[in-house]
């Protein structure tokens, strides 16, 4: 890196502050630095010193970061598994990303070089806009079509969502091509998005539900019990299958009538902070009960014995005729409940967890079951329930 080492450009003056140089004409400030053997200059777009120096550590810390992309493969022979390595690395390197997308994304890498056979030796350069169209077109048409080790069948097709993330991660990953120069354009630019359609909700209703849950109560299966506790807390709370895993005796403060939703102890709940929820008169119910059956477990033991029954929730719903449903589907009916209680959809959205103010909860909790809708379009009158009574008429 220099440090203001003198330039002979007469068209410049330096300044107090290394690797800052400025314009005698226009007075703006520009970078001045060396890196990786090469020298940038380029301008700050700013006449302040203040502002200079913030932009030029950024310009820095950008122009570091392409030259470790360069480093490879300086000529521009760039292959696609060396541009996939710097962009796991950067993933893996990033505190603002959690675990779970980081995972998220790995399985997305895994799915594009499944589909596209030899994608890792050629070069960044070489990868066409016609290429990743087929590419895209294939893996819409047929999926990845993995076998997963022990399957009976081989798995095809790919959901919409799953397309589409996989889509923007190859263009996440030729991005990086782009920012070094070896690639003008982005090839994945044209590849339309796939349109994810919102699920359709088959829940139980309140009579049905009581039944649901003595079905997994009285399996006969050893922890028969928990999972049943285990589905009330999660249709009570409204709280992800994660974060009930993490709720200890000390988050249920009765006293106070909430449980405190910390989610994982790193990262937090999905967005990335600790809630309270109030808890409903049957959570409180459940939560007594458990307590005075356990009263001599600590208070950092786990409140909930099991960590998954979707075994137990598949078997209650097939001996009652109903659609499968998943534990994700419990935190559905405890939204879709509160709404049809007559709980206004941004309470629901700060009980739940959300931060947009009830705008996703408004799309996607917003379907009520059919029973409600049939009542309350009972109430949905265009007429009076009695005929108006009309003045007679008057003879002249």
């Amino acid at each position: 890196m220099l440090q203001n080492e003198k330039t002979t450009d007469s068209l410049f003056e330096k300044s107090s502050v290394s690797n800052l140089v400025r314009r005698k004409s226009s007075k703006i400030y520009y970078a001045h630095v060396k890196i990786a053997g090469r020298l940038v200059r380029k301008a700050l777009k700013t006449p302040l010193l203040t502002v200079a120096k913030n932009r030029l550590a950024e310009l820095i810390k950008d122009e570091r970061e392409r030259a470790e992309v360069r480093q490879p493969e300086v000529d521009g022979k760039l292959t696609f598994a060396e541009t996939t390595k710097i962009y796991l690395d950067r993933l893996d390197g990033d505190p603002d990303i959690k675990p779970s997308t980081k995972h998220y994304r790995r399985q997305c890498v895994v799915a594009i070089r499944k589909t596209w056979p030899g994608l890792d030796s050629m070069e960044v350069r070489k990868v066409g806009k016609s290429a990743c169209e087929e590419w895209a077109r294939q893996l819409r048409q047929h999926g990845t079509k993995f076998r997963p080790q022990g399957a009976k069948k081989e798995h095809k097709g790919i959901s919409p969502s799953r397309f589409n993330n996989t889509v923007t991660t190859l263009r996440q990953i030729l991005a990086i091509a782009v920012d070094t120069g070896i690639l003008y354009v982005n090839p994945t630019v044209g590849i339309k998005r796939a349109r994810e359609l919102p699920k359709e909700l088959t829940l139980p209703s309140r009579q049905v539900f009581p039944e649901f849950v003595r079905l997994i109560e009285t399996s006969g299966a050893a922890q028969a019990k928990d999972s049943a506790d285990f589905v009330r807390g999660l249709a009570f709370s409204g709280c992800r299958k994660g974060e009930a895993n993490r709720i200890c005796w000390r988050d249920v403060e009765g006293d106070k009538g909430e449980l405190v939703v910390r989610g994982d102890p790193v990262t937090g709940t999905k967005n990335w902070e600790i809630r309270r929820v109030p808890m409903i008169p049957e959570l409180k119910e459940l939560f007594a009960s458990m307590r005075k059956e356990r009263a001599d477990e600590p208070l950092d033991a786990p409140v909930f014995r099991v960590r998954e029954c979707q075994k137990s929730l598949n078997r209650a719903a097939k001996l009652l005729g109903i659609s499968r449903i998943t534990h994700h589907d419990l935190r559905h009916l405890f939204a879709t409940t509160a709404i049809e209680s007559g709980i206004d959809i941004p309470t629901v959205s700060r009980l739940i967890g959300h931060k947009d103010g009830g705008v996703l909860a408004l799309k996607t909790y917003g379907h009520l079951r059919e029973e409600h809708a049939k009542e309350a379009a009972l109430k949905i009158r265009f007429c009076p329930r009695e005929p108006l009574a009309l003045p007679a008429p008057t003879t002249e």
